[in-house]
């Protein structure tokens, strides 16, 4: 992952205090258009870190899918008996480590969504820092926290219900899932092909590195000869973005901005014989890692939570306590559901059976809680043109929005197209919202850093060494303390603010709590919850019961080789960088000037 980003960064990468900052005269030899404060200068050493981990992961799913007997394909349709389980989720796996699916060769799936992080953002710095994380590009953040897949694969296909959306994958429901029928394996298909992420400038490129890969035999086994495709003697140099090449964006930028023009999807000049076998291996590698997301190995239930269930294990009074202001107080439950009853008031007792014995912790809905907009996320800097190709990320700066659900029903900026015009009409009463991710793993983090929590002190007074997470679409959140305290005090605290400019006298995120960046379709069913400070704990220690690896060991979540943090408090954790946000132009008519446009508020 990231070789070549680390080689060049050595050359013209300087430090300015905690952060990487690039000299004036090497700006053309890479895309860095960040000021100080927004990439961490450890990026570089920490993703040689993560690539070292991959490449352990990989080599070790090599060496069992080595270990697999041959297969025996019987009966009609042709199956292969015994281990066709097994195959199949080795191969998922080895789609999801493996670095060559990527224009530079140099980063997997996992470069974003490791094991012991629940399958999200395995570099601390970065999510104590912004939101975003680098691709196969030099220096080409994307615009959102990367999203856990751990239970992805229960989400449905997305689908409107009197104007409420529900499943799909993606925080703004772009994989919707409808072509595949499955929305997991849809969102497997757009990282391949994403300026922000694997880089592919045509979707046939995933074909040719696997015709290319040592494992090509078992994905025969499982899917045919599909492989066998004549490829045109320039596909290696089309499927190379290596840094002196310009970079192909997959999603035509606005005609507006000078150097954006629309891109061609495919380059590689396939026959229609040849180019219906790429495609079928395209849906096939999307299928076979929502298999491995699907399995057991990803998709646990092994948390103690699932023991509480199972009669094997008996919560804390502080967990206890927790679950029932989940249910209860909290109002946790109306969106995150458990499979019991919500009581919202003292007076009310529980007493409904468990509906759900594996639940899920979401309603698969989407909301707009009324986030701030995040300051530090790197993409809001991305409004230079790249030097080598001419082409701007994001050609609006701050006056972009991120309009969540929205912006996808109108097939906006920088997102899927939406193949159903009849959503349109719902876009209005959409924005801003995101979805209700599963509060399962929330917590997880890896085992030498028990916590995602600063601050925490063990029984016997000594500090408990933590993993830094972040949380929701734009990563704004540091903690789950401050996410329970956001739903219980944002309209509390709230001020007519943006980040980095709270009053004096108060305290970001703790008794301030900035404007959100969508004004509209606010979720009103948080905001003022009157829980204590203790009871805001309480949810915490019941969210670290949903953490799987409890009944039995979650895989790989032993591979991180990084520091744990010490210190510090779970209310303020990353406080320390936060960023004033710049005076904000209006939301750009490039995105809010979309019809139907955002009502009933303008967006500042």
């Amino acid at each position: 992952m990231f070789r070549f980003w680390i080689l060049v960064s050595a050359v013209w990468v300087v430090i300015v205090g905690p952060f990487l900052v690039p000299p004036a005269a090497a700006q053309t030899s890479g895309y860095n258009p960040y000021p100080p404060g927004i990439v961490p200068s450890d990026t570089a050493s920490e993703v040689a870190r993560v690539e070292r981990e991959i490449e352990g992961i990989f080599n070790k799913t090599i060496a069992e899918w080595r270990a697999l007997p041959p297969p025996t394909i019987t009966g009609n349709p042709p199956i292969i008996q015994g281990t066709g389980y097994q195959a199949m989720l080795i191969l998922g796996k080895l789609l999801v480590y493996d670095e060559n699916l990527s224009a530079g060769k140099n980063q997997a799936c996992s470069a974003c969504h490791m094991p012991y992080a629940g399958f999200g953002g395995p570099i601390p710095s970065i999510n104590a820092t912004g939101a975003s994380y680098p691709g196969s590009e030099l220096l080409r953040f994307g615009k959102r926290n990367p999203q856990r897949y751990t239970y992805a694969t229960s989400f449905p296909v997305l689908h409107a219900v009197h104007g409420a959306f529900f499943g799909g994958n993606l925080w703004d429901g772009g994989a919707t899932g409808f072509l595949l029928q499955s929305a997991s394996a849809d969102q497997a298909q757009h990282p391949f092909v994403t300026e922000f992420e694997e880089a592919f400038s045509d979707t046939a490129c995933v074909a040719f590195r696997l015709s290319q890969s040592v494992y090509r035999p078992l994905f025969e086994e499982v899917w045919g000869k599909e492989l066998s495709i004549r490829w045109p003697a320039d596909t290696e140099a089309i499927c190379d973005n290596s840094a002196d090449q310009p970079l192909r964006p997959r999603i035509a930028a606005p005609p507006e901005v000078a150097g954006n023009s629309t891109p061609n999807a495919t380059p590689i000049a396939l026959s229609a014989e040849d180019r219906a076998r790429a495609n079928d291996v395209y849906d096939h590698v999307a299928q076979s890692i929502s298999f491995f997301e699907r399995s057991r190995d990803v998709t646990a239930y092994s948390s103690k939570f699932d023991a509480f269930l199972a009669g094997k294990y008996k919560m804390t009074p502080d967990e206890m306590a927790g679950y029932k202001l989940f249910d209860g107080k909290g109002n946790c439950n109306s969106c995150h559901l458990d499979g019991r009853s919500t009581t919202l008031s003292a007076e009310q007792t529980d007493t409904g059976a468990t509906a759900d014995t594996t639940p899920l912790f979401t309603c698969f809905g989407y909301a707009n809680i009324g986030l701030p907009l995040n300051p530090a996320n790197a993409f809001f800097y991305e409004n230079k043109p790249d030097p080598s190709g001419g082409y701007t990320p994001n050609p609006y700066g701050f006056s972009w929005r991120d309009l969540g659900l929205g912006n996808f029903l109108r097939s906006g900026f920088s997102t899927p197209p939406n193949p159903n015009g009849t959503w349109v009409k719902f876009a209005a009463a959409t924005d801003g919202q995101f979805q209700t991710m599963t509060a399962r793993d929330a917590a997880m983090t890896p085992i030498q850093c028990p916590t995602t929590e600063a601050g925490q002190i063990d029984k016997n007074g000594k500090p408990i060494p933590y993993f830094q997470k972040e949380f929701f679409h734009n990563g704004y959140i540091k903690s789950l303390k401050q996410l329970v305290h956001f739903y219980n005090t944002r309209d509390v605290y709230r001020y007519p603010v943006t980040s980095g400019h709270c009053p004096k006298g108060t305290t970001e995120k703790v008794t301030c709590w900035p404007m959100p960046e969508v004004p509209n379709n606010i979720d009103m069913t948080i905001g003022n919850l009157g829980l204590t400070d203790h009871e805001e704990d309480q949810i915490v220690a019941f969210l670290e019961t949903l953490t799987d690896g409890y009944t039995r060991p979650y895989p790989d979540r032993d591979t991180y080789t990084g520091q744990c943090k010490l210190g510090g408090s779970a209310a303020t954790q990353g406080n320390e960088f936060l960023i004033a946000t710049p005076p904000l132009p209006h939301c750009t008519l490039g995105i809010c000037g979309q019809p139907p446009v955002p009502a009933p508020h303008q967006i500042p």
